[in-house]
């Protein structure tokens, strides 16, 4: 493990809603699942400017990956995910089976998206490096990482477009939210 691995997996654990969400979502059994996005930078960028430890997170992104990627078969986590917690947990912890994203996302962000073939392959999509961060509590405890481009971008509050993509047509308006709630980000494109 990294020093900034390690720091990370130490902000995660100090944080007792990360580690409700991460705690109860092991308990379900999903497959290939992961907590990422905001639940996981902002976290990060909290903890590098003194806020404290769940201000401006809006919701737990949670993805699993199943290859039924029926909307039948994705409602039934969705609905077995939100039993799991009491408020407010319930309305801010987002469920998405990632083998379907590929089938809506066009519609919700008028960009192509290819199939996916794992949950941690959707973090190297992300419209930025320090967005692309997810992590797992595992069954021994420990707490995995998955970060496709590192994790210097979030530890140094940098927002710069992903180079492996084009720039997310929300670009903007990322940038701005993002900006208002930690205006120490830095913005690179």
């Amino acid at each position: 493990m990294t020093d900034l691995e390690a720091r990370l997996a130490g902000i995660v654990r100090a944080n007792p809603d990360l580690m409700h969400v991460l705690t109860t979502v092991r308990g379900l059994g999903l497959n290939d699942w992961r907590v990422f996005s905001g639940a996981v930078y902002q976290a990060v960028w909290n903890e590098v400017t003194g806020r404290p430890a769940g201000y401006g997170i809006k919701d737990y992104d949670l993805g699993y990956f199943d290859p039924d990627t029926s909307w039948d078969a994705e409602d039934v986590v969705i609905k077995r995910v939100a039993a799991a917690f009491e408020p407010p947990f319930r309305d801010i912890v987002e469920v998405r089976n990632q083998a379907r994203v590929h089938l809506w996302f066009w519609d919700r962000f008028g960009e192509p998206y290819e199939a996916l073939t794992g949950t941690d392959e959707a973090l190297g999509r992300f419209v930025a490096p320090a967005f692309s961060v997810g992590v797992r509590l595992e069954d021994d405890d420990s707490i995995s990482i998955a970060a496709p481009f590192g994790l210097e971008d979030m530890f140094a509050m940098v927002l710069r477009p992903n180079p492996h993509r084009p720039l997310a047509k929300g670009w903007d308006k990322v940038v701005a939210s993002a900006s208002a709630r930690w205006p120490e980000l830095r913005v690179e494109t």
